[in-house]
């Protein structure tokens, strides 16, 4: 149990370490972002997005676990972490809720009211990147798991999600790494924006072992540095290869 203990607390500090050098590494650089389509007089803001919230839990574990609240929990500690770095960000959502449209009657009509509205938060941001948080689930197979990250088709977002699978591969798959795909024309948010955009498949929810470590803060907190520390990797990378 002690060297159990130990081991854990040495994962959780590296992971610790790599957000830090990649902040030390921003920071020394001169605040470097993304490239994308970054203007000097437009600073770039990500935007974050918890999927789903409120009636639309999204995936649900077989033990009744929805992915919405987990989506929140994570995302909010990226925000954290982001900002701390002296990222500007943006959150479409910061409660279990939807961000439909008032007085819609029927629950296809606020699901759909809430995927535009959260294109929207997005095209209305100026200069602005898309992190998306998910849980993924396959019921088929209960003992897949693991983080992946998938990318939309617009200029810069590749190698942003190659950074963030890295970090992730690092610190949540490991002997598990898992590979970042183009997402599929199907998603609608993905599908709808001009921004660059990852989604984060933070774990399945259709894997027991793997919900129960999702639940926890310490989890959370892992995923959220790693994502944070792909981010800030995928700037300092661009930051070096203009100089």
């Amino acid at each position: 149990m002690i060297i159990l203990l130990r081991k854990r607390d040495l994962v959780f500090s590296c992971l610790f370490c790599c957000f830090f050098f990649s902040l030390a590494a921003v920071l020394w650089g001169g605040n470097a972002v993304p490239a994308f389509h970054v203007r000097d007089e437009v600073p770039v803001t990500v935007v974050i997005d918890p999927g789903h919230g409120g009636e639309d839990g999204g995936a649900v574990s077989p033990g009744g676990v929805a992915e919405s609240q987990i989506n929140l929990a994570v995302s909010l500690r990226i925000n954290d972490l982001l900002r701390f770095a002296g990222v500007q960000t943006r959150l479409t959502r910061s409660e279990d809720v939807t961000i439909s449209d008032a007085g819609l009657e029927t629950v296809r009509q606020r699901k759909s009211s809430d995927l535009k509205n959260r294109v929207k938060v997005v095209e209305e941001t100026e200069n602005t990147i898309l992190l998306s948080i998910h849980q993924n689930s396959l019921p088929s197979s209960p003992v897949t798991h693991g983080a992946q990250v998938f990318w939309n088709r617009q200029e810069g977002a590749e190698e942003l999600a190659n950074r963030v699978q890295e970090a992730l591969n690092a610190s949540v798959n490991a002997g598990n790494d898992k590979h970042p795909r183009q997402i599929p024309d199907s998603i609608y948010l993905m599908k709808n924006i001009t921004a660059p955009g990852v989604l984060v498949e933070c774990g399945f929810l259709s894997n027991a072992p793997e919900t129960e470590r999702l639940q926890t803060p310490g989890y959370q907190l892992r995923l959220a540095t790693a994502i944070a520390a792909g981010y800030l990797n995928a700037g300092t990378m661009e930051k070096k290869s203009g100089e």
